[in-house]
């Protein structure tokens, strides 16, 4: 008996925080104007994909103290885009990142439980860290966290925001209508949570929204990533573009669930994708090629190695061969806090690399930064990026996709129009929305047991301390 199709996950994620978005075409639209993020949520939603993301940009980028020239200026807060998204759309998935390092449980767990009250059950939180003391100085604590130290924070904010997003679970919730006075359990939304990051207790006051919990993502590509995914989320993003390095990133993922008591469909795997389409496949890479151009300028490209060879080479011509002098050692000290920065690993030997590859096709700075760097995921015809995309997902190198394309707000347009019929006449991807919530879109069940068990660990863990308290007193 044949195995049968997996079905496809698709998203679309409004870019903006890196330079993929070539916003100097004169297609391009406005990164802060409302009407840019309605177009963009309107066509992923016609397109039946299951959610739209928005990433979160907490300052502009900048190097040496210069904003890269490629940077997006505009940025608005991704609660007020996603709120507003909610009334503009009926069904697609409302997923915003937002920072654990320089936010606190409270607030963030209130405001996703709005979105998904506003929403009917469409919100979901991408849970990341920041590394870097160039963000912090936005904010009261400033500086930066080890990285073990950031993960140990975001797994017990996680924590702590997941007991109040439970914390009316169970509770018989009648209220007056004329009076809003309560008529059942008159003490809901009660939680405690200490621990060495947090020391939080009091009453949450937004009853639990239509998914139970939102959908929880996580972007990590480090051991502590990826066992932070397996622990607690419900879907991981990732950054392997190639059949083989998927599949092995989805093996190792996977294999992780039963350890923390889950099942492999209880976690998504859905890598990032550039794409450029044509009428044929050679069309669509000669326009690949120029897209790959009007992402890396010679500034950009400058930037970039400087990451690598950890020092400043802003007298180097883009258009000039590689530096003969050896990146620096140590710490990161030309892009810490400036930039994201590529955890390069060896940068003597990556240095080495790139030297012979660039003698060898005698390639400048900037053209060996464009082969290195900004290769879309996806170049073809709609046929070709159709069958490509499914072979992935078929040969369990991920779940699906998340989409990025290079131009906003229509960029999307295209694909829409082109690649999901072929998936759909493929019998691998939806023809309509089955479901209301997003949970329902990506086939995951509502917290219930789960929750309910952990909620129930978290109140002993309390009640243990309340009485060990009362005996040292």
């Amino acid at each position: 008996m044949s195995k049968p199709l997996k079905q496809v996950h698709l998203a679309a994620h409004f870019p903006g925080v890196n330079n993929t978005t070539v916003w100097s075409d004169p297609e391009a639209g406005s990164h802060i104007e409302f009407s840019s993020f309605a177009h963009f949520a309107r066509t992923a939603e016609r397109a039946k994909f299951d959610f739209l993301f928005l990433a979160e940009g907490l300052r502009l980028r900048e190097q040496g103290g210069e904003i890269y020239d490629l940077d997006v200026v505009g940025r608005p807060d991704t609660f007020t885009v996603l709120a507003a998204l909610a009334a503009v759309t009926e069904r697609i998935g409302l997923t915003g990142t937002i920072n654990s390092t320089f936010n606190e449980p409270y607030e963030v767990a209130r405001q996703f439980a709005s979105l998904d009250h506003l929403s009917a059950g469409r919100a979901a939180w991408n849970v990341v860290t920041s590394w870097d003391a160039f963000t912090g100085e936005n904010f009261r604590r400033g500086g930066f966290l080890k990285q073990e130290d950031r993960y140990s924070r975001a797994e017990q904010f996680l924590r702590a925001a997941q007991e109040l997003f439970d914390s009316w679970n169970g509770h018989d919730i009648l209220a007056d209508k004329e009076s809003g006075a309560f008529l059942g359990d008159p003490d809901p939304g009660r939680f405690e949570h200490h621990d060495q990051h947090f020391d939080i207790s009091g009453q949450f006051n937004v009853p639990t929204g239509p998914q139970g919990r939102p959908v929880i993502f996580q972007a990590g590509d480090s051991e502590e990533g990826r066992e932070f995914a397996a622990s607690t989320a419900d879907a991981i993003f990732s950054r392997h573009s190639t059949l083989e390095a998927g599949q092995a990133f989805y093996t190792d993922v996977k294999g992780r669930l039963a350890r923390h008591g889950r099942g492999r469909d209880e976690l998504l795997i859905l890598p990032a994708a550039t794409f450029v389409l044509g009428d044929t496949d050679a069309e669509a890479a000669e326009h690949a090629y120029e897209v790959r151009k009007a992402q890396v300028s010679g500034q950009t490209a400058i930037k970039f190695l400087e990451q690598l060879w950890n020092r400043d080479l802003s007298a180097y011509d883009p258009d000039g061969p590689l530096p003969e002098i050896d990146p620096a050692p140590g710490e990161h000290t030309i892009a810490r806090g400036r930039a994201s920065v590529r955890m390069f690993g060896d940068r003597l030997a990556t240095a080495r690399e790139w030297r012979e590859k660039a003698a060898a096709r005698k390639l400048s700075i900037r053209e060996l930064v464009i082969e290195t760097t900004s290769r879309q995921t996806f170049v073809g015809s709609a046929e070709t990026v159709a069958t490509t995309i499914n072979d992935f997902v078929q040969a369990d190198a991920s779940d699906g996709f998340i989409l990025v394309p290079h131009i906003t707000p229509r960029g999307l347009d295209e694909f829409a129009d082109t690649v999901v019929p072929l998936l759909q006449e493929r019998g691998v991807f939806r023809s309509e929305y089955e479901g209301t919530t997003l949970r329902d879109h990506l086939g995951l069940a509502r917290p219930g047991k789960r929750a309910a068990a952990e909620r129930a660990v978290a109140e002993r863990a309390v009640a243990e301390r309340s009485v060990a308290a009362r005996v040292a007193s």
